[in-house]
């Protein structure tokens, strides 16, 4: 039968402040997968702990999970605790199950609110449940830990499997940027002299006063002689073939703005992911407000490098065909004026995604509170430079490579996906058993 679960339990809010938790010897239950800790308890009880708050936050409704927690325990001010009135009625690890496999039908559809979504607890207390006799509930708990013991299982091999080729990725980018990937063809202009090339048109900028000098750090960190190149490549420096800069001297959060008011992109540390650029939640600025700022705008291919903050040392290309514009954590390294055809830029940003440009990226990095990378240390990157051709055949070669081992790794994370809805199918079908069982 079915029965109102504000009816057979108690539901109560919690008292604690995530942030005012004070650690101490009770589990703290909070919204997130760890939990902490409190030096006082709420409850000492076996409950249900459901979100009253979108997982997700603004402006969509998720939950990601329905927690069970049972003894002396503190709980957040941003969940509740379902707790059975009987527990010789209905156990309430049998009411997780239930509740956990089925939010989206009974606990996320009753989630309202436009930008802040929360699930109102009156809401919860008018959801139905079904509820079978105490022997059976029992039997569900056992085939709910069995599969989930299963599925624990098979998410271990599906982990292990995507490990396997991550790991390839990064050993398909380290052949690359050795010059093993593709093969060399005596034809090639060596990179010696296109760096040449590209260090002379740097100089007539810098005596047209297009271009200022950059100042490198110089310092005697490299990794270069632990690695053979090719005959035909070359180390250089970032500050070789790249203009490096990013935002300085300005006062810029007044002048931030959502979509529907400003006209410019402006590309931050969030937006910087490794090789391409995330386009959700961008903020704009003024036309008028990037013009001022010219030397920072981003108006042709190039890389753009996180620097400080989360995701330091990030790097996506920029290829977008319309002005944008850096924020004040985000740097970018962009081909000399008159060079844009001597370097491809993507070849150089899968350079920074191997171990090798990693180590080449963070050489010069302090160990501080707040780590960061400065100009100085981006141009004094060392970079191994291929004939621009090889550049070109590196990188359809890595896109290639990259592009079987993508559909690899979707179709493993879409077999995890059908065993996570097989074992919640399975789980269905015993409530919906036990229901027709008890009508």
């Amino acid at each position: 039968m079915k029965y109102r679960l504000g009816d057979i339990c108690t539901i109560t809010k919690g008292e604690t402040g995530i942030m005012k938790a004070i650690p101490g010897p009770y589990t703290m239950i909070t919204l997130g997968e760890t939990d902490k800790t409190h030096n006082q308890y709420q409850f000492d009880a076996k409950a249900v702990i459901i979100p009253l708050v979108s997982s997700t936050g603004h402006g969509h409704a998720s939950m990601k999970r329905v927690k069970y927690c049972e003894g002396k325990f503190a709980l957040g001010n941003i969940l509740c605790a379902v707790i059975p009135k009987d527990e010789n009625f209905v156990l309430a690890k049998y009411l997780h199950i239930y509740l956990h496999w089925n939010r989206e039908e009974l606990l996320v559809s009753q989630m309202k609110g436009m930008a802040n979504v929360s699930l109102p607890m009156n809401r919860i207390a008018d959801v139905m449940v079904t509820v079978p006799s105490i022997d059976k509930q029992r039997e569900i708990i056992e085939l709910e830990k069995k599969l989930v013991e299963k599925e624990l299982e098979s998410d271990k091999i599906f982990a292990d499997h995507l490990t396997l080729l991550t790991q390839l990725e990064q050993a398909i980018l380290q052949e690359a940027v050795q010059g093993k990937l593709v093969a060399q063809d005596s034809n090639d202009e060596p990179a010696s002299e296109l760096l040449k090339r590209i260090k002379a048109q740097k100089e007539a900028l810098i005596k047209a006063k297009k271009l200022k000098s950059g100042k490198s750090t110089e310092q005697s960190v490299s990794y270069i002689d632990e690695y053979e190149i090719p005959k035909s490549w070359v180390w250089c420096k970032t500050d070789d073939i790249f203009f490096v800069t990013k935002l300085a001297g300005f006062e810029y959060t007044e002048h931030i703005k959502l979509r529907e008011d400003g006209e410019i992109p402006v590309v931050r540390a969030q937006n910087v992911r490794p090789l391409e650029i995330d386009k959700t939640n961008l903020l704009y600025i003024d036309k008028e407000v990037s013009q001022l700022l010219d030397r920072c705008a981003l108006t042709k291919k190039c890389l753009l490098v996180t620097f400080i903050g989360a995701g330091i040392g990030d790097v996506a290309t920029f290829k977008e065909n319309e002005r944008w514009h850096l924020a004040p954590n985000v740097a970018k390294m962009e081909p000399f004026e008159g060079c844009e055809e001597m370097i491809d830029v993507t070849y150089v940003n899968y350079f920074l995604m191997s171990k090798i440009g990693q180590r080449e990226l963070f050489k010069h990095i302090k160990a501080t509170a707040q780590p960061s990378l400065s100009m100085g240390t981006i141009r004094d990157i060392d970079i191994p430079l291929p004939p621009l051709s090889e550049q070109k055949r590196i990188v359809a070669e890595i896109e290639k490579q990259l592009a079987k081992i993508k559909q690899l790794k979707e179709h493993i994370i879409a077999n995890q996906q059908a065993t996570e809805q097989l074992l919640k199918a399975l789980l269905h079908q015993a409530f919906e058993v036990r229901e027709v069982e008890e009508s």
